[in-house]
């Protein structure tokens, strides 16, 4: 029986044989790989990573999908978790794992955000998504795609766009073009905060008025900030601030005592 998308999960299933085959390329997956798929839909990329590696996880939400997984494939070679992947703990999975996937879009941002918490357990991530995301993911200072998302994941990955999916690859047709994304965790002597909330809270204040000069949507630190340090003008926007910047910015901050 033919599976209906449901709009609540967003599931525009992946049909093109050349895209799933250019996917799974781009993956190279090995047989001993610690492979995890999110939202596998109808095995589109499920049953080519299963040519290979020898034991898959898989993460579904949708009950009659997970079904159909565990009639599909035993046990042994398929593991279903049946949940939201917004609440997996990814870090029960294993190590160097490498996570794929064509993301639910109404949830990729906060999939995101959740996944580079396990990131020290993750040898890399092959996600599709929605083009303009990815755009934003791997933008760069300056840019009118750089913001907040960008500065989030680029302290802690290296990204890389792949290449654009056309909606007619799916069933049904998305109205947005889609990519795919690569991403490296970056390793353990990385420049880093000395604390990852006051960091997160000063990006996003910084970013809560982008078209706004710094010393004004941070006024009440701005006098803590010693700009000529940084190499920051306080008449700047956050749109022209790398993430070095924000994290010596952030670093100030938490000296002064004025985030911890």
């Amino acid at each position: 029986m033919a599976h209906q998308a449901r709009k609540r999960f967003g599931q525009h299933f992946l049909v093109d044989e050349g895209v799933i085959d250019q996917i799974v390329r781009a993956i190279h997956p090995q047989p001993e790989d610690p492979m995890v798929e999110i939202g596998p839909g109808l095995s589109a990329l499920t049953a080519p990573l299963l040519q290979t590696v020898k034991r898959l996880t898989v993460v579904e939400l949708d009950r009659d999908l997970a079904a159909r997984l565990r009639l599909s494939w035993p046990a042994e070679r398929l593991n279903v978790i049946e949940a939201d992947a917004l609440t997996v703990d990814f870090s029960q999975l294993g190590r160097s794992l490498r996570i794929v996937g064509n993301l639910p879009y109404n949830i990729s941002s906060p999939l995101l955000f959740h996944l580079a918490q396990y990131a020290d357990a993750v040898t890399d991530q092959h996600f599709m998504l929605q083009r303009e995301v990815i755009d934003r993911m791997v933008a760069q200072p300056g840019s009118g795609d750089y913001g907040r998302l960008s500065i989030m994941l680029q302290v802690r990955y290296s990204m890389e766009k792949l290449f654009d999916v056309a909606p007619d690859a799916f069933d049904p047709p998305p109205k947005v073009v889609s990519s795919v994304v690569r991403m490296l965790p970056l390793p353990a002597d990385r420049l880093r905060p000395r604390s990852e909330s006051a960091f997160a809270a000063l990006v996003t204040r910084a970013f809560a008025q982008r078209r706004k000069m710094l010393r004004r949507v941070l006024a009440d630190w701005a006098e803590d900030i010693d700009w000529q340090a940084l190499g920051v003008q306080p008449t700047d926007r956050a749109e022209v601030v790398s993430p070095d910047q924000f994290i010596a910015m952030s670093d100030q901050l938490v000296e002064a005592g004025r985030l911890s």
